[in-house]
């Protein structure tokens, strides 16, 4: 795996982390729908989440204060994850939990160079 896609797994392993804490249990990840593929689906017991997960690595050269990476949200992309959930609620073939609430969220972690969270920002009903 290439160094972007290890930073991207490693993002999406502390945010299924974070949604654990939540009292969340991660269904899927990585998943692949003819629209694109789906970070992270997770549920509560009650609500069905589509996260998306977006990791930087810090910058390292001042702070350890950085931006968390949630900017790239644009309507495009939200429709786009729109498509990608709703592909996967149709299909026949997975099991889908019966969800009293359906929700969008963004999830933007930032690490170190080693790898070492520095800071998660999770937005619930992102869109």
């Amino acid at each position: 795996m290439h160094d972007r896609g290890r930073l991207g797994a490693l993002g999406e392993q502390l945010a299924a982390e974070h949604l654990g804490r939540l009292g969340y249990r991660v269904l899927e990840r990585n998943v692949r729908t003819h629209e694109g593929e789906i970070d992270l689906i997770a549920f509560d017991g009650r609500v069905l989440v589509f996260a998306e997960v977006k990791t930087t690595r810090a910058s390292g050269a001042g702070s350890r204060r950085e931006a968390v990476p949630l900017d790239w949200l644009r309507p495009r992309q939200q429709l786009r994850i729109r498509r990608m959930a709703r592909a996967w609620l149709a299909d026949p073939r997975r099991e889908r939990p019966r969800a009293v609430e359906l929700r969008f969220d963004a999830v933007g972690v930032v690490v170190d160079a080693r790898g070492r969270l520095l800071a998660l920002e999770h937005l619930e009903g992102a869109w």
